[in-house]
């Protein structure tokens, strides 16, 4: 008898591709929809783990790009307290689908940037990227000309790249009750006040995730037709959660909304493909080993599984790339393989973890 099932790969079935193997003979996960090689320009935007992949690409000689390097008499210590270098463009941490589509629409002039400042100790920080700048600006024209600086390397990034790469981390948020701007983090928590009356918490649901990273993909696909744009989950864990929920449902939540997300958005969009870092870290299969003791950071060991899993399904797909001539060293410091790969990361988020009780 012949039905459908019949005549399915092996990589179908639990039992051929998953249960029968051991975790690193697992392979073929992911099916490129479209080549990504050495000489195209990529850059890379999201929640912390997207630094991953800037310094796997750079590494491997990839011609990942930053838009806004900074002034050069900085140190490399300073760059990274400063967060140059840490995505192609100084935002900080573009955390939920809303706050990529706030960042565009300000960069082309879609929406009014808004002139909302947070003020500490006689200093003055960005509500939308309040850890770019330690110790805060000395003044909000030094804060909006920076973040217009910010701005104007959007669209540069966004006009001439092949390929964007976007980290969705979070559905939870918070807001300016009367502007409805997206912050970075909770006000009071960096820097600011917390105002009841004036910011609110929300969980964006899987209607408005996924209208709010349409409007995104729009508006990229529009400003550069040739963009090709890869999406991605952080498989790290919340921090902490306002909803009411355990911090670990609140978590599976959050990334599952996320991943139904890109899955129906990918199958809509020709330009917009999925990347599997979330699963590689998080599925059954590979038993925890990739997270380090506190269960929520990735080791080192797991980054470059992940990312050599990319590499792998890339050649597999279009064939290998030539090897690098000459070994570069990618923009982190180098760890053990059993090291907490997200102490070198530049992550807003992480504040959290100092009000836990």
């Amino acid at each position: 008898m012949s039905h459908p099932y019949t005549s399915l790969p092996p990589d179908r079935f639990w039992k051929t591709a998953v249960g029968a193997l051991s975790p690193f003979e697992i392979s073929g996960l992911w099916t490129p929809k479209f080549r990504i090689g050495p000489r195209m320009t990529i850059v890379t935007a999201g929640s912390c783990f997207a630094q991953h992949f800037s310094r796997a690409l750079v590494a491997r000689r990839y011609a990942w790009k930053d838009y806004e390097p900074g002034p050069s008499i900085l140190t490399d210590a300073q760059r990274k307290d400063y967060h140059y270098g840490t995505f192609s463009f100084r935002t900080g941490n573009i955390y939920t689908p809303r706050m990529l589509l706030q960042w565009l629409q300000w960069a082309f002039d879609m929406e009014p940037v808004p002139e909302e400042v947070w003020e500490k100790d006689g200093r003055y920080y960005d509500p939308m990227r309040p850890g770019v700048e330690p110790g805060g600006f000395a003044s909000p024209g030094e804060l909006h000309a920076s973040r217009a600086e910010t701005l104007a390397a959007i669209r540069e990034a966004v006009t001439n790249t092949q390929v964007f790469v976007f980290t969705m981390g979070l559905t939870e948020s918070w807001y300016n009750l009367e502007t409805g701007h997206e912050y970075a983090i909770c006000p009071g928590t960096i820097a600011g006040q917390f105002d009841p009356e004036k910011h609110a918490f929300r969980n964006h649901d899987f209607s408005a995730a996924s209208r709010d990273m349409r409007r995104a993909i729009k508006i990229l696909s529009t400003q550069n037709r040739r963009i090709r744009i890869l999406l991605t989950v952080s498989p790290v864990p919340l921090t902490a959660t306002a909803s009411d929920q355990h911090v670990l449902l609140a978590t599976s939540h959050s990334k599952s909304l996320l991943r139904a997300v890109a899955g129906e958005i990918c199958e809509k969009y020709a330009n917009v493909d999925y990347f599997p870092s979330y699963e590689i870290i998080t599925a059954p299969a590979f038993r925890g080993m990739f997270f380090a003791p506190n269960m929520r950071s990735v080791t080192q060991a797991g980054v470059d599984f992940v990312m050599q899993n990319f590499f792998n399904d890339q050649a597999r797909v279009f064939g290998a790339n030539p090897a690098p001539k000459k070994a570069v060293k990618a923009p982190a410091s180098p760890m053990d393989e059993d090291a907490d790969a997200e102490d070198d990361l530049r992550c807003e988020e992480e504040i959290l973890n100092s009000f836990a009780r």
